[in-house]
């Protein structure tokens, strides 16, 4: 009997958004650590993801709008906020800030539409995906600093701070609501609670680079750069020892969150390195991104090999 198949991108949105904010936190890794070369292979690689769920994202609104109505609500749908603007602020580093203040706009504009509606729906005992509302307000933070750090608009760098506060704001709630449980059963999106506080630490990283805070707002803004990277580097040690006590081997989408964390760790490591001037943290970030990279590998193949055992249709 023959079977229908949907097109193999079918089953990604709104998850594989996480794949997106993998590929794009290896590429500004990778670039921060000198290897240009790779760095744009995997930019190349994000841009083309992103391309394929924004289209996506856009046929399902204009043409399967119940599918749609039924995925904004649920926390993987601000994978669509967050992957923006990690790829936006890769593309700042390579000068493109015009692009990179369009992916900012974007990202903000569809925020508070996916947040409220995240929010609204939010239950107790929740997976690792609750800590996509930190993740992508902070992702805000983190390009709205970066901007601000490229053309010294000083309005971008309150909006960041803003954001960072926020997002640790938004970060408790989730907290409160996550399901411990997952540490030790969770299929991969667990160790967004560990990216959460990741993505925070860089987002104090930035901010504490720029000229607008100085003296006591200053340290403040590096000590919690130090102290949220100590909890993400906690939180991870944690997370991998509950894997390695219960091996979850087979392969789920949701292990694209399990990537990104690992590289936003190396990424956030390596900023504030670079803030604080504790040459280790850099040593610490090289470190952990060519783990992030095998990790991607990994995921990729494991994603290859789903594909492949799918059944298709011969007539």
């Amino acid at each position: 009997m023959d079977r229908q198949v949907n097109p193999w991108w079918a089953e990604l949105p709104p998850a594989a958004g996480a794949a997106v904010m993998a590929t794009a936190i290896i590429s500004v890794g990778l670039h921060l650590t000198g290897h240009e070369t790779l760095s744009r292979v995997w930019l190349v690689l994000a841009v083309a993801l992103w391309l394929l769920l924004a289209g996506d994202f856009l046929v399902r609104l204009l043409s399967d709008r119940d599918r749609w109505s039924g995925e904004a609500d649920t926390p993987p749908a601000l994978t669509a906020v967050a992957a923006t603007t990690v790829l936006g602020t890769r593309l700042s580093a390579l000068g493109w800030e015009t692009t990179a203040a369009a992916l900012l706009a974007l990202a903000a504009a569809l925020w508070p539409v996916l947040l409220i509606a995240v929010v609204r729906h939010w239950q107790r005992r929740m997976p690792g995906v609750a800590f996509l509302v930190c993740v992508a307000t902070q992702g805000l933070g983190v390009l709205a600093a970066t901007l601000s750090l490229a053309d010294g608009t000083g309005w971008l760098g309150w909006a960041a701070l803003v954001a960072f506060v926020l997002g640790l704001v938004l970060y408790g709630e989730a907290l409160v609501r996550f399901d411990f449980r997952q540490v030790r059963d969770g299929a991969g999106d667990q160790w967004i609670g560990g990216g959460a506080l990741a993505i925070s630490a860089l987002t104090a990283s930035k901010l504490s680079l720029s000229p607008l805070w100085t003296g006591t707002a200053h340290t403040a803004l590096r000590t919690a750069a130090l102290v949220l990277l100590g909890l993400n580097l906690t939180a991870c040690a944690v997370l991998l020892g509950a894997e390695v006590y219960r091996p979850r081997p087979r392969y789920d989408i949701r292990r694209w969150s399990t990537v990104f964390p690992i590289g936003m760790t190396a990424a956030a490591a390596l900023f504030t390195s670079a803030a604080t001037g504790i040459g280790a943290l850099h040593t610490l970030g090289e470190v952990v991104l060519w783990i992030a990279v095998a990790a991607w590998l990994l995921v990729l193949a494991g994603f290859g090999r789903s594909r492949a055992e799918l059944p298709f249709k011969t007539g």
